[in-house]
């Protein structure tokens, strides 16, 4: 193996279960429902689908920015960085940057890793992002602590040639999936599903049954009986023929049928399975379309606490994965990358212009900054910073009172504040 010829050790499988073996099987789990449980089948779920997809649409259509550190705070775009034009315009030959991202969030929404191959120029610079299907890698611990990767059957690969985002571990080197974490939630989802499928497709479902006198004799020709229901349905059933007043002959009463306990529970289970499979991701409830208990004035909030405790954390993952992997150790100190989140947080716009104005009026915010953060172009003269006339500088210095004209100066102002509290 490649690490093995170098040094003359052997690599260690690495697992999440502490078993030593790691596989393609991971979110490969038969749950307590019974059910086999895959990524694709948990991806058929529709609240499970909703998550994982809305992470990996936030993730992708953030603005990703390279920046070069010029000390004092300051910044400036990496533009002349051969890993700028791969992270902002082609990460491959046939993926658009939107797309490269989206596919390694959803990797590790539903398997807990994201697998891509680097390659690199010839002075270590990144050229071009390839993503790599999670069923073909296999991670394995050198000696050295590091991590290999084999893809299919080839000789491993060093960690300089592989990008990996993962979620959360028990052995420092592998995520593990929420698909196989929480198998039994998703395979009772599976199974409520799969319950209700097969119950329209098997079952019978009538609207109500007209029945007939015990005494009455039996009516034993059936186009007789075909008949009367045919004629039953023609008059009475559709919404042309709601409310029409019928008559029965020879004692016959219609009797309505209703939904069974098992069936009106049945949606009270899809109901909380639905909310049991947001909590997984974070996502608050109106984010998966359950409208119940929020309000207009909450929902401003709850997209921000999707933003902060359920979006901030992947894109920390992914922001600390490409600073690892893309930037050479020499370049790290140089430069770095990040996601802008600040749209997501803005608010309204009534919101958003309010703090403008206190920023404005404080002086930490220029008309620039405000313009930058509206997404729209710098004027003349906009990057000036205003100073409230009633605040001073603490490191000025004190009025030099041997001065003959600035010790009048104060006399004077002394004179004119006794005057005023004498009046």
């Amino acid at each position: 193996m490649f690490f093995s010829n170098l040094r003359g050790a052997d690599q260690g499988l690495v697992t999440n279960d502490g078993t030593g073996l790691w596989s393609s099987m991971i979110g490969r789990s038969r749950s307590a429902a019974g059910v086999k449980v895959t990524p694709d089948s948990a991806l058929a779920i529709t609240v499970l689908q909703n998550c994982v997809t809305l992470l990996a649409e936030s993730v992708a259509q953030l603005p990703l920015e390279m920046y070069r550190r010029l000390g004092d705070g300051k910044r400036e775009s990496a533009s002349n960085h051969p890993l700028y034009d791969v992270l902002r315009y082609q990460p491959n030959p046939w993926q658009t940057p939107y797309e490269y991202r989206e596919c390694s969030q959803l990797a590790c929404g539903l398997r807990g890793n994201a697998y891509s191959f680097i390659e690199r120029h010839d002075d270590g610079s990144v050229k071009a992002l390839y993503p790599m299907h999670n069923d073909k890698v296999t991670v394995l611990k050198g000696p050295d602590l590091l991590p290999y990767y084999r893809v299919g059957g080839h000789d491993p690969l060093p960690m300089r040639l592989v990008h990996h985002v993962r979620w959360h571990t028990k052995n420092h080197y592998t995520g593990m999936s929420p698909i196989e974490l929480h198998a039994d939630a998703v395979g009772l989802a599976q199974a409520v599903r799969h319950y209700a499928s097969k119950s329209f497709a098997n079952g019978t479902a009538v609207s109500g049954v007209i029945e007939r006198p015990k005494e009455s004799v039996a009516i034993k020709d059936e186009s007789s009986i075909q008949r009367i229901v045919d004629q039953w349905g023609e008059k009475f059933s559709g919404v042309d023929n709601a409310k029409k007043v019928a008559m029965l002959q020879e004692g016959m009463t219609f009797k309505p049928l209703s939904m069974s306990n098992v069936d009106a529970e049945l949606l009270g289970i899809l109901k909380i399975t639905g909310t049991d499979l947001a909590r997984i991701y974070k996502i608050p409830p109106h984010m998966i379309n359950d409208l119940e208990k929020a309000s207009y004035n909450s929902l401003e909030q709850l997209l921000i606490q999707y933003v902060i405790f359920a979006l901030m954390p992947w894109v920390k993952r992914h922001e600390e994965a490409m600073m690892r992997d893309f930037l050479l150790p020499g370049e790290r100190r140089q430069y770095f990358i990040e996601f802008n989140l600040s749209g997501l947080l803005r608010g309204d716009q009534k919101s958003r212009y309010d703090s403008y104005a206190v920023g404005r009026q404080w002086g930490w915010l220029s008309i620039n900054d405000i313009r930058r953060l509206e997404n729209m172009p710098p004027v003349a003269n906009g990057d000036i910073y205003l100073q409230p006339l009633n605040m001073t500088d603490v490191a000025n210095e004190l009025p030099n009172m041997h001065n003959p004209n600035v010790r009048a100066q104060l006399e004077q102002q002394r004179d004119d504040i006794v005057r005023m509290l004498a009046a």
